[in-house]
């Protein structure tokens, strides 16, 4: 017959190293990674870390994601071949890197709405994200709020 110890104690093991890289990978994550509340809350856009090391965002959630029955599509871009590419999947941020604890810059920000892309920096305070898009200098320029939606 075989001991109900001597399994128990390579099952822990296991579970303490699951737990363990779960745990370290967690931790490698940075703070302005996950899934942000536009300032309107209706978009969800999620920043992910590339392979370059640089973070960008996509939108992965309209609250209104259809206009006459079928999905948005980026209408107002200047580019006409680009008009029919859908809204949710579209990449609007592009490029921070960090800058300090709590700021990222050198970035891009793309706004569907008129189909113009500025400069952007992003600050991290906790929950939320204060946005700054801005057209030459960041003294021209407008910041708008986002809220972690996780």
């Amino acid at each position: 017959m075989l001991s109900p110890k001597k399994h128990f104690i390579p099952l822990v093991l296991i579970i303490l190293t699951i737990l363990s890289v779960n745990i370290a990978a967690k931790a490698q994550t940075d703070k302005i990674e996950g899934v942000w509340f536009n300032d309107i809350k209706n978009a969800k856009i999620q920043i992910s870390k590339g392979s370059d090391g640089k973070f960008n965002g996509k939108i992965i959630w309209l609250k209104e994601p259809l206009k006459d029955g079928k999905p948005k599509v980026d209408e107002k871009n200047k580019d006409e071949k680009l008009r029919n590419r859908p809204i949710i999947g579209l990449h609007i941020l592009e490029g921070f890197v960090p800058d300090g604890d709590n700021k990222y810059t050198d970035g891009k920000i793309y706004d569907p709405k008129n189909g113009k892309t500025y400069s952007c920096n992003i600050t991290h305070n906790g929950k939320t994200l204060s946005i700054r898009g801005y057209v030459g200098i960041s003294l021209l320029g407008r910041t708008t709020t986002w809220e972690r939606a996780e």
